[in-house]
């Protein structure tokens, strides 16, 4: 008995050795652990690729023909205002955290524009005024509270929004104005809500209510009486996206997957309940939508197997009109000017950074308005991927871009998951992957596993509750098409991913330790209870229907068994994990178990951990350090 207490302690001595052993050092506001010192050489070699810009559309002015925009010259992305194509980019916002929003006010006796911004990445957003005519800006919200943007009333004398003001917990409507008045909550309903429109005489407001990606609901609530009315009422389960009144008030244009695969564009009537396919002819999601001021034209956005693609049509007779040619890629950032005559859009693909373009209508002519630096790079080296489809375990098809580096083979290959889970990867720029491609000479797999977004509903669904692991099994197909395919290297492999895509990264390691050489997990979730119970209240509701709810002993048990911080003892290959401290979605302590359980088991980890960071890095200062630390980790563990 004596000698089994001595040994107990001997243990316990061992594992606080190895735990608090760990060389640590700190770089401005990123705390280090077992993560060497960058050379210089690798400094220098990323420094092009680490101060590409890239800039956003947010608003065109309501007073004049510019437009604002959100870019970084510093460390982080503010507020920019453009007067025409390719014109000066005057800076209009400095502040240290990253600048969200931008909405130019509609009152024409006003100059200003309502954005938002955080602190350190806690995600707690504070809403506030920026008036043009002094340069002065305050804040129009408690500064206690989360708080997200929603539309500006169309006299430009209110603005609704949504908040957890009420109870910490519950996402609710509020409308608020440049007065400082009290705020009116005009939603009280349990649940995460958001406003999406003002009907045209400002007298009903259009809200949503997230449940989860495949259900959702919309509402139209009298301003005057503070009824509510629920848009296409139904038993059914429907996911809606988008949703805007008409600009003439008759009608409601969403976005809505109802007895369909996809989410297509409709228009409902609310007055006798009628609704009509206007993207049907069109097998793939609509993400996004614009109308003109004036009705006349409507600007939609579809997702054709990763790439958006542009649709312009006549409300009169929903056909399309015709477009200039545009490249392919990633579009965002759809706002008709006030003229009705051009229609802005954000452009990117990985061998263009984001920029802003015009469409003028009339002319049916694309002109650009901004011309991002990519740090003196030719970009035309930049290698773009090639889209490849996998069988898997069960015959389910599964998609993929592979970027190869031109050059001969076979090549390592870094295996990049995306978070969400239910988000997408499509071909975005990235200078990131470039400079592993172009530099380092490694491929890299941007997976889209099951549970991914644009693929249909049924898909979507695919990975929810205790059929987790079946996306982990989709890692598995790709490995074994890896080792198919005599250009890559199927015994250097690695896996990288964030969030949802962390979790994905930590699971592949312990279902495929054997088959993979090290990984990268960024702000990723080790244990999906402790997440569940953690992750900030307003959120843990519109998670359990994904992942599962941890209460009910079932699921607990079955969420225990598949989390990667109780299978941790499978992984022996070196492991990075990086962490925003502030993070309100992963908490620390998801990387921090992950770490010390790593770590007990004699396994090798760097871990990087930002105090002024939340879920990813925002600052340049940090995320320049980061993405230096895991080509150094590529050059260390995948290359030698």
């Amino acid at each position: 008995m004596e000698l089994s207490i001595r040994l107990a302690k001997l243990i316990l001595l061992v594992l606080i050795t190895v735990l608090f052993s760990q060389e640590q050092t700190q770089v401005g506001n990123l705390i280090m652990e077992n993560v060497p010192e960058i050379p210089d050489e690798v400094k220098q070699r990323t420094q092009q690729y680490r101060n590409v810009r890239s800039a956003s559309f947010r608003s065109w002015d309501t007073q004049g023909s510019g437009m604002l925009i959100g870019t970084r010259f510093a460390e982080t992305t503010q507020l920019h205002y453009v007067e025409q194509p390719l014109g000066v980019r005057q800076q209009i916002t400095f502040f240290d955290e990253p600048v969200r929003g931008g909405s130019f006010c509609p009152d024409s006796d006003k100059h200003g524009f309502l954005f938002s911004k955080d602190i350190g990445g806690n995600e707690y957003y504070q809403i506030f005024y920026f008036n043009l005519k002094d340069g002065s800006h305050q804040m129009l919200t408690d500064g206690e509270s989360r708080n997200g943007l929603g539309p500006w009333s169309n006299s430009g004398t209110q603005f609704a929004y949504t908040s957890n003001m009420g109870n910490g917990t519950d996402m609710q409507i509020y409308i608020g104005d440049l007065k400082g008045s009290e705020p009116r909550q005009v939603v009280t309903e349990p649940g995460y809500w958001v406003a999406t429109s003002w009907s045209p005489d400002d007298t009903k407001l259009l809200v949503g209510r997230y449940v989860s990606i495949t259900e959702s609901y919309v509402h139209i609530i009298d301003l005057k009486t503070g009824e509510m009315t629920e848009v296409n009422p139904s038993d059914k389960k429907i996911g809606y996206d988008n949703a805007a009144f008409s600009k003439d008030g008759q009608g409601i244009y969403l976005t809505s997957d109802e007895d369909t695969e996809f989410k297509h564009l409709r228009y409902y009537n609310p007055a006798t309940g009628e609704s009509k396919l206007v993207s049907g002819h069109i097998p793939w999601n609509v993400t996004g939508f614009t109308q003109s001021d004036d009705g006349k034209y409507l600007a939609y956005l579809t997702n054709e197997d990763a790439i958006s693609k542009l649709h312009l049509i006549r409300t009169k007779d929903y056909k399309e009109m015709p477009l200039p040619a545009l490249p392919i890629g990633d579009i965002g950032g759809l706002s008709f000017r006030s003229d009705n005559r051009y229609l802005s859009l954000s452009f990117d693909n990985p061998q263009t950074s984001g920029d802003i373009y015009v469409i003028d209508i009339k002319k049916k002519k694309l002109v650009r308005w901004t011309k991002s630096e990519v740090g003196g790079l030719n970009t035309e080296k930049f290698i773009m991927p090639e889209l490849v489809h996998v069988k898997s375990f069960d015959a389910l098809t599964v998609s993929a871009f592979l970027f190869k580096p031109d050059r001969p083979g076979p090549h390592p290959v870094v295996i990049y998951i995306h978070g969400g889970p239910e988000g997408q990867y499509t071909p975005y720029f990235s200078s990131t992957f470039q400079y592993w491609i172009n530099e380092l000479g490694l491929a890299v797999l941007a997976t889209n596993v099951r549970g991914s977004d644009g693929y249909g509903k049924t898909f979507l669904q695919l990975d929810n509750g205790f059929n987790r692991e079946n996306s982990v099994k989709d890692i598995g197909a790709f490995l074994d098409w890896i080792e198919s395919n005599p250009e890559l290297n199927s015994d250097k492999v690695a896996v990288f991913g964030g969030s949802y895509g962390g979790y994905m990264v930590l699971a592949s390691m312990t279902h495929y330790n054997d088959r993979l050489a090290a990984a990268v997990d960024v702000v990723g979730i080790s244990n999906f209870v402790t997440f569940l119970e953690n992750t900030k209240a307003y959120r843990r509701d519109v998670r359990r229907p994904e992942y599962g709810d941890e209460r009910d002993p079932e699921m607990r048990a079955f969420l225990e068994s598949i989390s990667p911080s109780n299978n941790a003892h499978k992984i022996s290959k070196p492991l990075f994990i990086v962490q925003g401290f502030n993070d309100p979605r992963v908490p620390v302590t998801e990387a921090e178990q992950m770490r010390d359980i790593i770590r007990a088991n004699g396994g090798d980890v760097w871990y990087m951990v930002a105090m002024d960071e939340g879920h990813g890095f925002r600052k340049k200062v940090n995320r320049d350090h980061y993405y230096n630390a895991v080509s150094l980790f590529w050059e260390e563990f995948l290359l030698k």
